[in-house]
């Protein structure tokens, strides 16, 4: 299995803020050494390797995780406690999933 991580710079050249929260969770967890390679997708360049995995792969936020299979399948992960209990088999707590959900669709809203 091959784990890719992608980040976002944005359009002024600033780091995303939710890229660097995961980012310092991962290192803060030991669970960056699983992550093979790190990505940059720069909004400012449309041909940065991040911009054209994110086309590729139909993605719109960041940080998002591209989980290459043995088999050949490939998995998208753009919710990092999804990722880390699916991929990384690790213990999560649902409401942080459900909470980063929320949060990267201000649309949506529990009943």
């Amino acid at each position: 299995m091959k784990i890719t991580l992608v980040k976002k710079i944005l359009a002024d050249g600033s780091p995303c803020k939710k890229c660097g929260d995961v980012l310092g969770r991962l290192e803060d967890s030991g669970q960056m050494a699983s992550i093979d390679e790190v990505i940059i997708a720069d909004e400012r360049d449309p041909t940065s390797p991040g911009m054209l995995l994110a086309a590729e792969y139909s993605v719109d936020r960041a940080p998002f995780f591209v989980v290459e299979n043995d088999d050949g399948k490939v998995d998208i992960y753009t919710v990092y406690f999804k990722f880390v209990k699916d991929v990384l088999e690790q213990k999560t707590e649902e409401k942080d999933e459900m909470k980063e959900i929320l949060d990267q669709n201000p649309d949506l809203d529990f009943l």
